[in-house]
């Protein structure tokens, strides 16, 4: 089609208007002048040339431009987008014509797309020279094809191409990376490009088991039972016996048969108790199912180092209660465990003595040896606590990692920690009118709260309906601690079966995190009662699990002077990981002010440097900072101190993020909202040949217009100003006033 050239006036009512009253009145005026002079013919040029300016000003009014139109340079382009992120990988589209019934993945769906002569096929005789693009898209992230970015996706194209006819997208839907795809199918719609989304995946569950997660720690103790939270789903039809198997450095170790509900999810956990220090990887697998079309979920893996234990335990007592008899009996006992006990006997001159007894609360140095604290009947006063002692306690919490467990007794002694350093650290609130607790004949029981049957520390047999009959069945106590209420931010894990406050149920066993350490609340005295028929078969475990529960993160990485720990301690890419190094002077005090940093090299060989700075109020000895890893796998971290030369290490797990889970169910509904706002179309992959049908009807591609502004131009406004020229010197020269 050839060029096509015209000038074009856009002039408005008014100006349209005012122009031909202009004109008018101007042609009188410019007549009767040339009358008045009888005619002369120089007058007679001038008048002629003043009703010209006129006119080329009212023209201009009209804002003349001068337009080519010129047919499309580049031939009509048709972009086939194509999803190739990890999710493409699901295999979740039954091809009704296939002989083997086997679900084909996402990916190979639209494999057979990637011709140039299936889109062409959707030309008509008018758009022959159509040009149709193949290009893949996924994410900005590396690997790139751990996301999907449908906006960037979508953008780029923009970007790349002009005189576009359409966009036929070829995806699943999941996006989980960047904007939200509406802004750039607003942008399509501005520009009047439709998009053409063929959706491509189930909207459906499949049949499917999947390991959803396997929550092990980051290292275990040698010779120390260790369980593994998982959790396992279904999306079958029908309850399922599924046999999980853990496998130690790909060796079957130990076998589970967990009951899963028909399209629900089973938490159990795994027992394994590591043989020997070093480093393992845990993976978990169950069988496929004969209904289960997707079998790449049903494993999962994660590594565990295995180290040698030995915690520094201090109790701290009034009286040798039962409670505290047999709390020390099990921890001497227990193999990883250095115990150390303050026996204060206030009515007595003397306090108590014996094997890993001490006469005198440690000082601050001797204190910060230590990783958890029993703080039994004991409050300050005279032959107790001190103010000093108190604080102590609380920066040992606060900035150490250190853990603290109240277990308040009958003489009422802890209702004096209310007005002392350690009030903020209770995790409840204590009723003064009950500060020597509530006493009954009849035994109470304790109840687990929603989140006491999911925490490890009441976890007293391996499945969930065992261990809810174990807390049922336990031994009751006859006294407790005269709570008001749980304080917020607090984790209730279990109250009493009966008794209520103006709250609620009276909790009995409650945790809470404080600073950089954790704190608990035990409301009985009566643990010790659980020995009965069984001996330490639950009194152990309860209160083993405790102490390797609190003191977990001061034991990641300790040297003589300086710990390592940081939190969460199994994070994923682009998580905030907070770093937290406690350093001890020469005299074995802590450290306020120097010069911390952390040195994180990444699983490429990439080195941070990052510099850490000191705690504050309190945080004596703490300095902080953060990590935000990139890249999945084992990060070594080594923190080193100037002041003192000391340093440590230690390796920090980084799991992927795992934006792309395989098995998760396309997203019609982001599709149709892209083709809705571009007035494009959605179809399913497998009713392509209506979206063929469809293309082939879309109009050419608009011509390109060049336009000229005439009235805006410089050259119009110097030919106004020199024919105005020539007229005023036109006038002087004949002699016109």
């Amino acid at each position: 089609m050839p060029n096509r050239q015209g000038i074009s006036f856009l002039p408005t009512g008014t100006s349209l208007a005012l122009g031909l009253v202009l004109l008018a009145v101007t042609g009188v005026l410019c007549w009767l002048a040339w009358r008045r002079t009888g005619y002369r013919k120089a007058i007679g040029i001038l008048e002629l040339l003043r009703f010209a300016l006129v006119c080329l000003v009212v023209a201009t009014l009209c804002q003349p431009e001068w337009l080519v139109t010129r047919p499309a340079e580049q031939s009509p382009t048709l972009v086939v987008l194509w999803d190739q992120s990890n999710s493409m990988k699901t295999r979740d589209v039954i091809d009704d014509e296939g002989s083997d019934g086997q679900p084909k993945s996402r990916a190979e769906t639209i494999e057979p797309l990637m011709s140039e002569a299936i889109w062409k096929s959707a030309d008509n005789e008018s758009n022959s020279e159509l040009k149709v693009v193949f290009e893949p898209f996924s994410s900005e992230l590396d690997p790139a094809e751990e996301a999907t970015d449908l906006n960037a996706g979508l953008l780029q194209v923009l970007e790349n191409h002009s005189n576009l006819r359409g966009v036929v997208l070829l995806s699943d839907g999941d996006w989980n990376a960047g904007k939200s795809p509406v802004e750039a199918a607003t942008r399509f719609r501005m520009k009047g490009i439709p998009v053409f989304p063929v959706a491509v995946g189930s909207k459906v569950p499949l049949p499917d088991l999947e390991l959803v997660s396997m929550n092990a720690p980051t290292f275990g103790v040698a010779h120390k039972v260790l369980r593994i939270p998982f959790v396992l789903r279904s999306a079958l039809g029908q309850d399922r016996d599924v046999r999980v198997t853990l496998h130690v450095n790909e060796k079957p170790t130990s076998t589970k048969l967990v009951r899963v509900p028909a399209m629900g999810q089973a938490q159990q956990n795994m027992v394994w108790t590591p043989p020997a220090t070093g480093d393992y990887t845990l993976t978990l697998r169950v069988p496929r199912d004969p209904q289960e079309l997707i079998a790449e979920n049903n494993e999962i893996s994660a590594p565990i180092s295995v180290r040698q234990e030995q915690l520094k335990v201090l109790v701290i007592e009034s009286t040798p209660r039962w409670e505290y008899r047999y709390l020390r009996n099990a921890l001497e006992r227990d193999p990883g465990v250095e115990l150390t006990c303050l026996l204060f006997h206030p009515e007595l001159p003397n306090v108590g003595g014996g094997r890993a007894y001490i006469k005198h609360f440690p000082s601050p140095s001797e204190l910060s040896r230590f990783d958890l604290v029993f703080l039994g009947d004991v409050g300050v006063g005279p032959k107790q606590l001190t103010i000093d002692q108190a604080q102590a306690l609380r920066q040992l919490v606060s900035a150490q990692a250190a853990g603290l467990v109240f277990m308040p007794g009958r003489y009422g002694w802890q209702d004096s920690l209310n007005a002392s350093p350690l009030a903020d650290l209770y995790p409840v609130v204590m009723d003064p009118a009950r500060a020597t607790g509530v006493g009954s004949s009849a035994p109470g029981h304790f109840t687990l709260t929603q989140a006491g049957q999911r925490s490890l520390l009441t976890r007293l047999a391996d499945t969930d309906e065992a261990n809810a009959k174990v807390w049922r069945t336990l031994p009751g106590f006859h006294w407790y601690a005269g709570v008001k209420r749980a304080k917020a931010g607090s984790e209730v894990l279990a109250v009493h079966h009966q008794e209520t406050t103006a709250f609620g149920r009276v909790p009995l066993i409650v945790t809470k995190t404080y600073g950089t350490g954790k704190v608990l609340f035990m409301g009985t005295d009566s643990a010790w009662r659980w020995r009965e028929g069984v001996e330490d078969r639950y009194h152990y475990r309860f209160w083993g699990q405790v102490a390797r529960w609190m003191a977990y993160q001061r034991q990641m990485a300790r040297g003589q002077s300086m710990r390592l720990f940081y939190s969460p301690d199994r994070p994923r890419v682009d998580d905030v990981v907070s770093l937290n190094v406690n350093v001890l002077d020469g005299l074995g005090a802590p450290l306020n002010q120097g010069t911390v940093v952390v040195q994180a090299i990444s699983p490429a060989g990439k080195t941070k440097t990052v510099r850490l700075e000191p705690g504050e109020k309190d945080a004596w000895g703490l300095f902080v900072g953060s990590l935000v890893p990139k890249e999945p796998g084992t990060y070594r971290l080594i923190a080193s101190c100037a002041e003192t030369g000391a340093s440590v290490q230690a390796d920090l797990s980084v799991q992927g993020l795992n934006r792309e889970r395989q098995g998760r169910l396309a997203r019609y509904d982001v599709l149709e909202e892209i083709a809705t706002i571009t007035q494009g179309k959605l179809v399913p992959v497998s009713e392509l040949r209506s979206l063929l049908d469809h293309l082939a009807t879309l109009p050419e591609p608009e011509p390109t217009i060049h336009r000229i502004r005439i009235w805006s131009h410089p050259v119009w406004g110097a030919i106004l100003i020199a024919l105005m020229a020539v007229f005023w010197v036109g006038r002087k020269m004949i002699g016109a006033v």
